[in-house]
């Protein structure tokens, strides 16, 4: 299960850097570059979102829950062995006759 969420995981993060990286800037409009700062507004105009912005938020969604399963998986792994039903006697003899310095 594991490995799935986290291939899932890789995929999600290569197709968010290029999908980020297709996307032009907020101020790659020629208006922005002689000082009309409405391109970069805060709470200015921009218009409807395009295909990608809503691909973009998709994909990041997916990306923030991967991450969170792969963190929450990671913090409750079982803790299971091969030797599950063999016994350990190590013994251990007490050197008495050291001494510290």
């Amino acid at each position: 299960m594991t490995g799935i969420i986290l291939t899932l995981h890789v995929v999600v993060c290569v197709l968010l850097v290029l999908i980020v990286l297709i996307q032009g800037g907020k101020g790659a409009g020629m208006g922005s570059s002689f000082g009309g700062g409405g391109g970069q507004a805060l709470f200015g105009p921009t218009g409807p979102a395009t295909i990608l912005t809503k691909i973009t938020t998709g994909v990041a969604v997916v990306f923030m829950l991967t991450s969170l399963t792969l963190a929450y998986m990671s913090v409750h792994k079982e803790t299971t062995s091969v030797m599950v039903d063999t016994q350990t006697s190590v013994e251990q003899k007490a050197d008495n006759n050291k001494t510290t310095e």
